[in-house]
Order: structure tokens, then C-alpha cells, then sequence
């Protein structure tokens, strides 16, 4: 209990004695008290807003449109953000999917020619109190130069720095008798300890927003920046914030969401799977929102990817707010001679000079080894420190080319693959890790859950298998989930047996629910078997800096 104010917090996890003390001052306790205690109602109401919009739609049968109701912001020409800050004027690859809590890595990005790193409490980050702590201690300790042998602050990657989204709670803080909403305890915690330095370095503070699916929960945000610089005695407008697009809903409301954030924006970010998840999430019901296998028949040349792309660099540019792209996953092989590695690069090359040609003005990599090619990339196609001056005049998006599926169907290949997608995601979550290799990419949350999310639909619509016709019913599902439990259990020798078998269970479930979960995420947040998992022998591996093991 902090003095007479309703606040309870858990112990320090073991092991984090002195980052608990550095952290959870009285006066950030207090700080954070009174954020969440201004904001909590409205989190919830922006959270029954999402339900109430999803009953409408299930029981209407109607799709998503641009709104009348701010049809004027649409049609006025005038309006534009606040100009982007120097610092991110010229970012053209960040470092995607970078667990704080991971020190090792965090220390190499931050020794990287990168221009930017986006230091991820969300997808690429397991939300166990151990990582919470010691993520937020690590990045208190780059903002304040405490890593020997990094640069400064002002002059390491700027630091991108990524809530969780508005789905996640953080259970270990009770703030007026109930669990604190999880984006403001990081945002809260982010800016007492750094936001008066990174803003006196002209570096921040910067943050990326998850799974923002209106431009009322874009108005929310707004308050909370006004509020905390207000509060914290920083100017108006030096937070800056990037908005994930990552919901169909969303996609129609870009220029809403820049609006409500004029005086904060960095612009939008566009990335292809938590979007495309977000399709079975509001649609998956429908039979005519099938969406095919993805490792066949989904990339960002199809249609409704393509379109929402294009509409959302035209949107930010039109605005004078910057416009950023997905992260390429694929890891390069370690011997640059190889053929596999030449095999890799030219991948990763063709699907980010899409991203280039569209006009985005940035991009993410995760594998520290793509950054200079990148950057070559851009020098070669683009000339400036950003594509602020295409306007993309030719684009033209309808709600149909935004609404429009691809056509295509179901492979075994690629329903094994999202089966072993789901299942290593949910046994990485019980490791205390938020991502993990396989076949030669990285995969997090948004990976998850366009897996399990497929899984669910094709059972729901029982679709047939192009190789050989069989139904995706429970029993080949459960069948097939038992097989690939055995090729993992090979694969990964060092993976104890029952927490694989423990993942799979969990998976089953999720994928044979009558009602859609809505994210993989909150279901594991609030699962028994997760939550008793979060003993600190099981996260402290990550301190360890322990090989991961490379399907």
C-alpha cells in the first residue's frame, strides 16, 4: 500500500531487487496513481466502445465505411500535424520487435547503425513482471547513459518506445481496488523516469501505439500526452506518437486518428498480420471474409493489402506525418557467401522496395544484419531523408478494395505451419520470452495470432484441404496438433516435453471456441497455467542471455 492512497503493488520478482527500488519510487508511485486514477474509466469505456461497435456489425450485418460524422475532417485541405521532430525526420530502418528486458540485444541495437529501435513492451515482449521491471530499468538506463561503451542518447538509434496495447492489464498493480490498465503503467513509468531527458536531448520521448482500432481511442491518447506533459512541466507537443494501423476498423478512420493526434503525431504504421488477423476478429464469422492460407495466398501485393498501404502513405503524407511500414522477419543465415543468405536478402529485398515504391519512409528488420542493406535500399530508390513529398495523387481506395478478399485456399502445409506458429508462441509465453525462431524468421504475437485466427476460421466454415479435400474439422485439427506436438518435440530436444504438451493444450482451446477470442494475448494474460508459469527461475534465462533455440 502506498500511504493513504488505494494503491497495491507485488514484490520485486527475485533477482530484481535494486531495478524494483529504481523503478517504483514514491514518487513515480505516485505519479502513476494519479494517471491511472484520471484515465482508468475512460480505458474502459473505450474498451466497451470496441464491443458495442462489434455487436452492431454482428447483428446488422453491415461493413465498415468512412464516417459522415467527420466527413469534414476528410474534406479539409488545410489541417496538417505539427512537423516532425529532426530525430525522425530520416528513419528509414528501425529495429523491430526489441524486448527491453533483453539486454544483450537491446545493448547491440543500440550500438547498430539503426536509425531507430522500437523498444517493444507489446508483440515481441512476454509480459511477465520479471520483463516488465527489468525492460523498463534498461531502457531508464540508455536514456541516462548508464551501459558502458554506448553511445549517448542523443546520438545511439532514437528510441521508439512501444505500451502494451489496450487489451492487457498488469496484474501486480491495484490502483483503487482494481488491476491497472498495462499501456499506462508503461507509458506512466516510461515518462516520470525519461521523459525530461530524452526531451532535453532533442530525442524523444517517442512512442509507438498498438492495436488502436478509432479515432476516439486516438482522442484518449491525446489526453493522456496533454495531461502527463502538463503534469510532468514538458512542453506541449514533445510527445510524439506513431500509430499502429493493425485493424480494419482503423484503416477507415487514418485520417481521424492523425487529426486527433495533430500535435503529437509521427504518422501510422502499416504491418500485414495483426491487420490481417483483425479481419477474422470483426468478419471471421462471415462466410465471405475467408481468408486463405496464408503462407500461400497472403502478402502485401494482394488487393485489400495493397490498398490499405497505399491509402495509408497517401493519408500521412497528405498530413505531413511520416509513413512507416512492417518488419521484415526473415533472419539471414550466418555465412554471407551462401546461397541460402543471397536467397534471403533478394526476399527481403523485393517485398521492402514494394514498401519503398509505395512511397513509405520507413521500415523495420529485426535481424541486426539487415540494417546497411536497408539503408542501401533506400539511398539507391529515394533521395532525401524521407517521401514526405509523394502525395500519391494516383491512389484512389474504395471500402471494396479495402474489404476485398483474396482468393485462394487451404493447404496442409500451411495449416501444420499455423498450428506450430500458435503452439510455440503460447510455449514461448510459458518461457517468459515474447518471440522466437522458426524456419527462419522471427515470430511474435502478430504471428500468433493470424495463426490461431485462421485455424478458428477454417473449423468455423469447415473448409476442405486443396491436397487432398479432407474437412478442417476438430479431429484433423487435434490429430494434426498432436503430429506437429512430436516434429517439435525433435525439433526443439532442449524444450521440456510438458510444456510443449501444455501448449498445445492451450492452443486446442483457443482455436475450438465458439466465440472468437478476441486476442491471444489477454487469453493468455489471464490463463492459470501462464500466470502460475511466472516463477523466476523460468524468466531469469533472458539475464542469462542463452542461445534461443533456431528452428
Amino acid at each position: 500500500m502506498l500511504g493513504p492512497l488505494s494503491m497495491e503493488l507485488s514484490p520485486s520478482p527475485s533477482g530484481l531487487e535494486e531495478e524494483f527500488k529504481t523503478v517504483f519510487t514514491r514518487e513515480s508511485l505516485l505519479f502513476l496513481h494519479e494517471l491511472i486514477s484520471m484515465f482508468d474509466e475512460e480505458v474502459d469505456q473505450v474498451l466497451r466502445l470496441r464491443v458495442s461497435r462489434k455487436a452492431h456489425l454482428d447483428l446488422s450485418g453491415d461493413l465498415p465505411n468512412f464516417l459522415e460524422s467527420t466527413s469534414h475532417i476528410r474534406r479539409d485541405p488545410a489541417w496538417r500535424v505539427l512537423p516532425t521532430p529532426p530525430r525522425l525526420q530520416r528513419r528509414h530502418v528501425d529495429v523491430g520487435d526489441l524486448a527491453p528486458c533483453d539486454t544483450q540485444r537491446f545493448i547491440k541495437a543500440l550500438l547498430s547503425p539503426a536509425q531507430g529501435i522500437q523498444v517493444d513492451f507489446d508483440d515481441g515482449n512476454c509480459p511477465t513482471y520479471f520483463n516488465q521491471i527489468k525492460g523498463i530499468h534498461n531502457v531508464l538506463k540508455a536514456v541516462h547513459n548508464h551501459f558502458p561503451n554506448v553511445p549517448h542518447i542523443s546520438k545511439a538509434p532514437v528510441l521508439m518506445l512501444r505500451p502494451r496495447a489496450w487489451n492487457m492489464v498488469e496484474h501486480n498493480m491495484m490502483v483503487e481496488g482494481k488491476e491497472a490498465p498495462g499501456p499506462l503503467f508503461d507509458f506512466g513509468l516510461l515518462m516520470f523516469h525519461c521523459g525530461k531527458t530524452l526531451f532535453e536531448n532533442k530525442s524523444g520521448p517517442f512512442f509507438y501505439l498498438s492495436k488502436v482500432e478509432s479515432f476516439m481511442e486516438a482522442r484518449l491518447w491525446n489526453k493522456i500526452f496533454v495531461w502527463t506533459q502538463e503534469k510532468l512541466g514538458l512542453p506541449l507537443g514533445c510527445i510524439k506518437a506513431t500509430v499502429l494501423i493493425e485493424n480494419v476498423l482503423a484503416a477507415f478512420e487514418m485520417e481521424e486518428i492523425l487529426y486527433e493526434l495533430r500535435d503529437h503525431s509521427a504518422g501510422l504504421n502499416c504491418g500485414i498480420w495483426d491487420y490481417s488477423a483483425s479481419f477474422v476478429n470483426k468478419f471471421g464469422h462471415r462466410q465471405n471474409f475467408l481468408l486463405p492460407d496464408r503462407s500461400k495466398y497472403v502478402n502485401m501485393e494482394k488487393r485489400f493489402l495493397r490498398s490499405y498501404m497505399d491509402l495509408l502513405v497517401q493519408t500521412c503524407h497528405r498530413r505531413g506525418a511520416l509513413a512507416t511500414g512492417g518488419m521484415a522477419a526473415l533472419l539471414l543465415p550466418q555465412d554471407p557467401l551462401s546461397d541460402s543468405h543471397q536467397r534471403a536478402l533478394a526476399s527481403v529485398t523485393r517485398l521492402k522496395l514494394l514498401e519503398i515504391e509505395a512511397g513509405v519512409d520507413g521500415f523495420m528488420v529485426y535481424d541486426l544484419g539487415l540494417i546497411e542493406p536497408m539503408q542501401k535500399l533506400f539511398q539507391l530508390h529515394t533521395e532525401g531523408d524521407n517521401q514526405l513529398h509523394q502525395l500519391r495523387d494516383d491512389v484512389t481506395v474504395t471500402p471494396d478494395d479495402l474489404l476485398s478478399m483474396p482468393s485462394g485456399g487451404v493447404t496442409l502445409y500451411g495449416l501444420k505451419y499455423n498450428i506450430a506458429v500458435g503452439v510455440l508462441f503460447i510455449n514461448a509465453w510459458l518461457s517468459g520470452l515474447g518471440h522466437f525462431f522458426y524456419r527462419g524468421q522471427v515470430e511474435d504475437s502478430a504471428t500468433a495470432e493470424i495463426s490461431r485466427s485462421q485455424v478458428w476460421q477454417w473449423i468455423r466454415h469447415q473448409t476442405r484441404l486443396e491436397d487432398d479435400s479432407r474437412v478442417v474439422s476438430r479431429r484433423l485439427v487435434t490429430a494434426l496438433t498432436h503430429e506437429v506436438l512430436m516434429e517439435l518435440s525433435v525439433r526443439c530436444a532442449d524444450t521440456p516435453y510438458h510444456r510443449l504438451n501444455t501448449a498445445a493444450d492451450i492452443f486446442l482451446e483457443v482455436v475450438l471456441k465458439r466465440d472468437f477470442p478476441e486476442f491471444i494475448t489477454s487469453y493468455l494474460n489471464q490463463d492459470h497455467t501462464f500466470l502460475s508459469s511466472q516463477d523466476f527461475r523460468q524468466v531469469e534465462a533472458l539475464e542469462a542471455d542463452i542461445p534461443r533455440h533456431k528452428l
